[in-house]
């Protein structure tokens, strides 16, 4: 039995620390859409600075010009559509983070003795079980939202 229990307490902090770094890593991700965001917002404005400001140029140079923004926008939609991903993916762990504990929740009332509760405890219980079922719900609507950007996308 303690050894039991040290495995799962082992393996739910490494599920914790496992859902952290995924968190920091999406983080750092949006970051770095952030600023890509901006940089390609400014070369796309010099563009169009460009393309307004200079009526005289060849005509291969305008092309050559909005071919460049174009392409910039094809990019920024490109971001996006990744940030929105990753935002998902944030809400997913949060909901995953609070599955668990409410799974822990759950365990510690089920593992108690039927004719041991109070009725407030069987109360407790069956609003954990009805949020947990909740968190469920959420969790497969996000992954049905994925699954239907993902057909989309093909």
């Amino acid at each position: 039995y303690p050894t039991w229990k040290r495995t799962l307490t082992r393996r739910a902090r490494e599920a914790q620390m496992k859902r952290f770094c995924k968190a920091q890593a999406i983080q750092r991700r949006l970051e770095e859409i952030e600023v890509t965001f901006r940089e390609l917002e400014q070369q796309g404005i010099k563009l169009e600075k460009l393309l307004r400001d200079e009526g005289g140029t060849p005509a291969d140079q305008k092309t050559q010009w909005m071919n460049q923004l174009l392409y910039l926008v094809q990019k920024k939609n490109s971001l996006m559509s990744e940030e929105s991903d990753l935002m998902i993916a944030v809400q997913e762990l949060k909901l995953e983070e609070q599955q668990w504990q409410l799974d822990q929740k759950l365990r510690c009332y089920m593992n108690r003795e039927e004719s041991l509760k109070t009725p407030e405890e069987r109360v407790a219980e069956q609003e954990i079980l009805v949020q947990l079922l909740d968190v469920v719900n959420k969790r497969n609507v996000l992954i049905h939202i994925q699954e239907e950007k993902r057909l989309s996308e093909l």
